[in-house]
């Protein structure tokens, strides 16, 4: 597997305005010694004559040097990945949702899923679909050391069973909405989920996935748009990108972190950079582009690090405060587990090696 390279970041870069006045610095500099060029630079120079144009060139250089500094590359650090993760497992749910009983108590932690069976209903998966399936769950196995057992069930949601199971929906072309409205139906059946009976559901984007409580315990259900034959280039990348995704938020209950800005590689696959594809066809080329100028196709350092916090951390809900306090203390422990992880190659069609980097 690569090494994640060298790659822009604004973690170890000064603000804004102190980059724009270095390069006023530099560009007062170059005019200066062109100046110098033009008026001093026709016969011998006076010793004043000289001290100018020393005094130009160190100008010049330390502009040089300070404004490389502004632009080299930098990696994130302990403070980046703690704020990072308060921004996306630090928050609050929501307290109204149209129809949903909302007496039924619920708790976030990856933990719930330690032990579950992934059940895929729907389409078979495709071979590239399968890779990035067996790795996560070979990554999951070595975060959590619990296998995560895996079966076809077939084309209805409910033969999944009412065990513990997460329930992956895969398909090509069309979204079955019939067949989500089935699975989500059958869901609220067997784990008392208190949704409203008889509504119809509708796919809002080619990949979504939701857990929901009930009283009788929570369910997950994935749903993914595959490819109806091998891909190469865009097409592949898309399709692995929108997978990796949701079953990493899905496992991990971590959350969409918005960026405003591109000035670096990103962090994380839950960085998202704000798109606008609404009225793109799913399939489309331009669509499947602006998907993956979003965010990351594939898991970051970040990423590994935040699985292996979420198997180990012995508090009560993983969006609580003490998670990220977990997460601070014992953060060294946690990197020296991520590094091992990276450097198996069996993790490596999940992973992305463009993504920033942790500085030591």
């Amino acid at each position: 597997m690569r090494r994640p390279r060298q790659s822009w970041s604004t973690a170890a870069r000064p603000p804004k305005h102190l980059r724009s006045a270095l390069a006023r610095l530099l560009v007062h500099a170059m005019l200066r010694c062109r100046l110098l060029n033009q008026c001093c630079f026709k016969g011998p120079m006076s010793p004043l004559q000289l001290k100018n144009v020393f005094s130009c060139l160190a100008q010049l250089g330390c502009a040089l040097v300070l404004l490389v500094w502004t632009v080299a590359p930098g990696n994130a650090g302990k403070a980046e990945y703690v704020n990072l993760a308060k921004r996306g497992w630090g928050y609050q749910l929501r307290t109204n949702m149209l129809g949903r009983d909302l007496s039924i108590p619920v708790r976030i932690h990856a933990r719930s899923f330690a032990g579950a069976a992934l059940c895929i209903v729907g389409d078979r998966p495709q071979a590239q679909t399968l890779e990035v399936i067996n790795a996560f769950r070979a990554l999951w196995a070595d975060a959590f050391l619990k296998p995560m057992p895996m079966r076809y069930a077939g084309r209805a949601g409910r033969d999944c069973g009412s065990g513990r199971v997460v329930t992956l929906r895969l398909y090509s072309g069309a979204p079955p909405n019939r067949d989500l409205s089935d699975d989500l139906a059958w869901m609220n059946e067997i784990y008392g989920l208190g949704l409203p009976t008889g509504r119809f559901y509708a796919a809002t984007s080619p990949a979504m996935g939701q857990t929901f409580f009930g009283r009788r315990g929570q369910g997950t259900h994935i749903m993914v748009s595959q490819p109806d034959r091998p891909v190469s280039g865009i097409e592949a990348q898309f399709f692995r990108s929108i997978l990796i995704e949701e079953l990493f938020q899905a496992f991990t209950f971590g959350m969409d972190v918005l960026l405003f800005t591109r000035d670096g590689s990103f962090l994380s696959k839950l960085q998202e950079y704000p798109v606008n594809p609404r009225r793109l066809i799913w399939t489309s080329e331009p669509f499947m582009r602006a998907i993956l100028r979003s965010n990351p196709p594939g898991l970051c350092e970040f990423d590994v690090f935040m699985l292996h916090a979420v198997a180990q951390a012995q508090v009560e809900q993983t969006n609580d405060p003490d998670f990220i306090s977990y997460v601070e203390r014992d953060y060294d422990r946690l990197l020296g587990q991520t590094r091992r992880a990276l450097a198996d190659d069996r993790f490596a069609p999940i992973l992305d090696p463009d993504c920033a980097p942790l500085r030591d």
